[in-house]
């Protein structure tokens, strides 16, 4: 294994699993500045291969006189994949390679996995909304595989694969992507102009990193996942609906041509997912996850609010604008590249206090309406984008934040 955003939430419970799978080791470690926590976790693991995203921190490391090598940067990042690839296969295994990064910043090693030939298994949905296309065409040119990680992402695989020995995937009528509703299911629009970056960190049932966290308090993480699901399972934006499960017990439902609805349920802890596609097609013991007591819990289920929480339709209308564009060859390919940076900047902007709630989807929609038509049509053009994305959402941010002072 190689684990991408080791000192994440995400990497954390990666190692935790791993640990618990005897099978199973870490041929490499990659973070972008963490240098002490990084360090711990390879002198714990016996790791001899990390990386950094931030040049200055591999700098740091590697004065440390790290007891292992230390790669720098994107380029560093695919050439450590590259060499544990190749080590892998000499050893008659193959590579995984969990893509924990946060943001579109997980682009670049999404792609270096799959064209190193290892598995890519995906917590970084940002790489299918910002580089759907991209990604899907180096899986294709190599034959590696994309196993899900994300927990609606993993239950819908799952159901679609049930059944069938071969592991190939039954054709689904309409896949259900089922989320909590965050923090603030149930707000008033008033309550939502005065939200606090510390309230929206406040999610009910998961434990995540902050960026996602604020994502599933807009909303804005189903739609991102809409996005991604289009994109691993080949399925129209019509067959994909989303669904407000408070008690997120079921993880996401498939609904087949015979009416049946598959059904994934399961405590809300990542280390579920995470554990399947790391040893996936087989299933490990994972002790540390508890079992789910039925009895316990009432399911219920709504249709989501947005118009308290553009953000998902934001997200569905980017995503198919750009279907439209890439089977027609008119403009707006770019609108889910545009849709991700934007929301990463207020995002930020948000947890820096610098910006309201209901801004958020305000800096997502004012830099769709100015760069969703932009060309977009290598994988060059989605970094070129992603950047003028970042500086115009900035702005709209900064125009807001002067409007409330």
């Amino acid at each position: 294994m190689v684990v991408l955003g080791c000192t994440g939430s995400i990497g954390r419970q990666a190692l935790e699993v791993i640990a618990a799978v005897p099978s199973l080791g870490v041929a490499g470690l990659v973070a972008d500045r963490n240098v002490a926590g990084t360090l711990e976790q390879a002198a714990a693991l016996g790791v001899g291969n990390v990386a950094f995203h931030d040049q200055a921190a591999a700098a740091e490391a590697a004065g440390e006189r790290a007891p292992c090598s230390v790669f720098a940067g994107d380029a560093g990042v695919a050439e450590l994949i590259a060499e544990a690839a190749l080590d892998a296969v000499a050893e008659g295994g193959e590579l995984v390679v969990l893509n924990g990064i946060v943001g579109a910043a997980g682009l670049n090693a999404s792609i270096a996995t799959l064209e190193a030939g290892a598995v890519l298994a995906l917590a970084n949905k940002e790489s299918l909304v910002a580089g759907g296309r991209f990604v899907l065409e180096a899986a294709k040119r190599s034959g590696a595989r994309i196993v899900p990680v994300d927990s609606e992402h993993s239950a819908i695989f799952q159901c679609l694969a049930a059944g069938r020995p071969d592991g190939s995937l039954l054709a689904a009528e309409e896949i259900l992507l089922t989320g909590s509703g965050g923090p603030f299911r149930g707000r008033t629009a008033a309550a939502l102009a005065a939200a606090t970056p510390a309230e929206a960190l406040k999610h009910p049932n998961w434990v995540m990193g902050p960026k996602v966290t604020i994502d599933s308090a807009t909303l804005m993480n189903k739609g991102l996942e809409i996005i991604e699901a289009h994109y691993l399972f080949g399925v129209p934006y019509e067959q994909i609906r989303v669904v407000v499960h408070p008690q997120s017990i079921i993880h996401s439902l498939v609904r087949y041509s015979d009416g049946a609805l598959l059904a994934h349920l399961g405590v809300p802890d990542m280390r579920t997912p995470i554990g399947y596609a790391l040893t996936y097609p087989e299933r490990r013991p994972l002790p540390m996850v508890p079992a789910l007591d039925l009895l316990a819990r009432e399911l219920t289920f709504a249709e989501p609010d947005t118009e308290l929480f553009p953000c998902l339709a934001l997200a569905r209308q980017a995503g198919e604008k750009a279907a439209r564009a890439e089977s027609t060859g008119e403009s707006g390919a770019a609108a889910p590249v545009v849709l991700n940076a934007a929301n990463e900047v207020a995002v930020h902007a948000f947890l820096g206090g610098e910006i309201g709630f209901p801004d958020i989807p305000a800096v997502v929609e004012q830099s769709l309406a100015a760069l969703a038509d932009a060309p977009c049509v290598s994988l060059s053009d989605v970094f070129v984008l992603d950047a003028e994305t970042r500086r115009k959402a900035g702005e709209v941010a900064q125009r807001r934040a002067r409007a409330q002072t």
